[in-house]
């Protein structure tokens, strides 16, 4: 019988968008957030340790973004990972015109709205978490109509998604997990889109076109940097980068790094200690 891992979470304070965001840095297969801790699942084909998690921890508690934490590890037979999901997401009103709902929740809309069908499983970006949100509102800003637009660590495919209802006419999706993959193109068909968005199992370095009007990244701050040079090097020179996954401690780090790559700050917005960030050459 297949077994997981599960490792209980608590920190002081506790903050789970922080505390989760971070631990989406590695190769685990699910968050739960409770009131006062999370958990973390990890199926036995993740190479991924309780070792792995306490690092991440500490780092929030070098960077002063908690005090202390405290972790407990159990091994369980494998669940159905769906009926744990269906009951914990809602329904999501990220702006007056974007929600994005999950298959399995009635939802009804005003005639302004898009709504996007989004079912997480294992992957991230429901729109719920703070850097979702940000990187959506400024996608409603950003999107004029008829853009080419690369969503790199697309998890759910969220943001491609939203991109082409908002107007633009195609979207690629990319990113390193299998699961990400399968879930992607999922959504991908519930909104009806196959013929306008592309999921990709793959490295940015993979990716050959290099003439992208947005590119939008929601990842981390480290990921940020070591594929800057590749990033700026697949958008347009009149081209948009939206940024995120980022604490607003991680700031002044990448938008001197981008500013090297010709790259200027035009908008910012946060929420709590994250940030999103709008680049233009």
């Amino acid at each position: 019988m297949k077994t997981y891992k599960e490792i209980k979470v608590t920190t002081i304070p506790f903050d789970a968008d922080i505390v989760s965001g971070m631990l989406w840095q590695l190769d685990i297969d699910g968050v739960n957030e409770f009131d006062e801790y999370l958990t973390v699942f990890i199926t036995e084909t993740k190479k991924t340790t309780l070792k792995d998690v306490e690092e991440i921890l500490q780092r929030l508690v070098d960077e002063k973004l908690i005090e202390s934490f405290q972790t407990e590890e159990q091994i369980f037979a494998e669940k159905n990972w769906n009926e744990e999901y269906e009951k914990k997401v809602r329904v999501v009103e990220v702006t007056d015109r974007i929600v994005i709902k999950p298959s399995f929740k009635e939802y009804f809309s005003k005639p302004e709205q898009l709504v996007l069908t989004i079912d997480p499983k294992m992957s991230f970006g429901t729109g719920e978490h703070a850097t979702t949100k940000l990187v959506l509102q400024h996608l409603e800003k950003h999107v004029h109509g008829g853009e080419k637009v690369l969503d790199i660590g697309s998890g759910t495919g969220v943001l491609g998604i939203a991109s082409v209802m908002l107007g633009a006419s195609n979207a690629i999706c990319i990113d390193n997990d299998e699961w990400c993959l399968l879930n992607g193109i999922e959504n991908v068909k519930t909104n009806n889109l196959a013929n306008k968005i592309e999921v990709r199992q793959c490295e940015l370095k993979d990716v050959k076109e290099n003439d992208f009007d947005l590119i939008v990244a929601n990842i981390n701050k480290h990921i940020l940097i070591d594929i800057a040079e590749l990033i700026t090097s697949k958008i347009k020179k009149t081209g948009t980068l939206i940024l995120s996954g980022l604490l607003d401690i991680d700031e002044a780090d990448i938008i001197g790094l981008y500013a090297s790559k010709g790259f200027k700050l035009q908008e910012q917005s946060v929420v709590d200690e994250w940030i999103a960030i709008v680049l233009k050459s």
